[in-house]
């Protein structure tokens, strides 16, 4: 049954013009698929078979000169994952168009920090972002804002590759007349080192000088092309770098890199590739102290190497381990068809690099927008965006903590009709839970711990002070 799974869904890529490497790794990625199922394993990491990652250095201690970071900085392109739409927010188009700060998107922010990176290194640091068929055109006429960003012989963006999600329970391709753009999904952000080398991106970036890429998701606000991580990875002649924050009890479910016992080498583990019983090992923060924040420092010219040895050997791409990824074919029907998507992860890439490092970094260069809750904090007065619009924190003591009705604010329409006139002062608050159907009006105060409830719809009327139980 799955060979004729196969063997559709293989056509059904030809049909929709994908290139031959992306047929031949989705091939690839269709047989471990089998064999991951197969096991019962669904791509699992035992506990057993990695030991802790415990010495990593930390950027803190490491002070580079200017003129080391301006040379490093000048071998560095810079490509931000740019795939995603923001369904799980309610969010139409691509998740980087949304505002987040003063008015801009996502991507304005991003234009801006780039822009004040040249101006400040006096470097030519390209920005490129990996787009899906779903968000180019949209983030492709918000950087037009920013002619300044274009240099000759670089493209503004390439495409990342698009497989069929597969039924749940025969591997074939899903069909679903409504729309059949649901009938398809990108492959993980792991795509980008083949989308690089397909796109012919990876060599143009070679040939014209730059060593490295920085990857990094378009939602993670924290995620600048930092030059000191570039002047250390060049000092220290390092293949790959990954950077890890500190874990604290709101990271145990992220993702975490561990040392893999049988040959050494530095491994990431994500949630989905937790065994069965074995959560408490991967949330323990005191086990595994770090996590990864999924930004990503990679020599181009071994990722050359790489990919050009497997094609010698007939295969295509990293070879990257499969995470099996159970949706259902609508994300916003519960009830539609249940497929698999195959993926994997650009962090992944690690256990292929030989010579790969993790570096220690601010908890500042993880600022991800992933929900309504995180949405507020980042509109919120907590955060300023600097003179290189960059987002830095006003306050001198922990973020306050924040957790929405979900019924009422998870998807961003309603969460912005109900702060339609921004969002409260948090400078003073420690805490804001919503519970039931709040309106906000415009200049309200929270302190301390705020707790709104509502049976009934209500509003806050514009300059309230709330503290306690409101």
């Amino acid at each position: 049954m799955s060979a004729e799974g196969l063997r559709r869904a293989r056509q059904k890529m030809q049909d929709h013009g994908e290139n031959d490497r992306s047929v031949r790794a989705f091939e690839q990625a269709y047989g471990e698929l089998e064999d991951v199922l197969g096991r019962g394993t669904g791509g699992t990491i035992a506990e057993d078979s990695i030991e802790p990652l415990v010495e990593v250095p930390s950027l803190d201690d490491y002070q580079p000169t200017d003129a080391a970071m301006a040379a490093a900085l000048g071998q560095v392109a810079m490509v931000k994952l740019n795939g995603g739409l923001g369904t799980s927010m309610g969010v139409t188009g691509p998740k980087s168009a949304l505002e987040v700060k003063d008015g801009l998107t996502f991507l304005d922010v991003i234009a801006r920090q780039v822009l004040a990176l040249r101006a400040t290194h006096a470097v030519d640091l390209p920005l490129i972002l990996m787009n899906s068929f779903r968000t180019r055109e949209a983030s492709l006429s918000i950087l037009a804002r920013y002619p300044d960003l274009a240099l000759d012989g670089l493209p503004p963006d390439f495409l990342q590759g698009a497989e069929p999600k597969l039924r749940e329970d025969d591997l074939a391709p899903v069909e679903w007349p409504d729309d059949p753009d649901l009938e398809w999904c990108p492959p993980g952000h792991g795509d980008v080192y083949l989308s690089l080398l397909s796109s012919g991106l990876l060599e143009t970036l070679m040939d014209k000088g730059f060593r490295y890429v920085f990857l990094s998701n378009a939602d993670n606000l924290g995620a600048t092309c930092d030059p000191r991580i570039a002047a250390w990875m060049v000092e220290n002649d390092v293949p790959y770098v990954a950077e890890v924050c500190d874990r604290t009890v709101n990271d145990r479910k992220g993702g975490h890199l561990a040392v893999r016992k049988s040959d050494g080498h530095l491994i990431l583990r994500d949630s989905a590739m937790v065994a069965a019983g074995e959560e408490h090992f991967f949330q323990d923060t005191g086990r595994h102290p770090t996590f990864h924040a999924n930004n990503l420092w990679v020599d181009l010219r071994v990722v050359a190497r790489l990919l050009a040895a497997a094609e010698h050997r007939g295969g295509v791409g990293l070879g990257l381990p499969v995470i099996v990824n159970r949706k259902t074919v609508d994300p916003s029907d519960s009830s539609s068809t249940a497929v698999i998507q195959i993926e994997t992860g650009m962090g992944t890439a690690i256990e292929r690099i030989d010579g790969a490092r993790a570096i220690k970094v601010p908890r500042m260069r993880f600022r991800p927008v992933k929900t309504t809750n995180e949405l507020l904090l980042v509109r919120s007065d907590i955060f300023e965006l600097d003179e290189h619009a960059n987002v830095v924190s006003v306050i001198d003591h922990p973020e306050p903590f924040v957790d929405l009705d979900e019924w009422y604010y998870k998807l961003v329409p309603d969460f912005d009709e109900r702060f339609h006139d921004g969002v409260p002062s948090m400078k003073a608050a420690t805490s804001l839970r919503v519970d039931g159907d709040v309106h906000f009006g415009s200049g309200v105060v929270c302190v301390g711990d705020v707790v709104v409830s509502a049976p009934e719809a209500r509003t806050v009327e514009p300059g309230t002070r709330l503290t306690g139980k409101a």
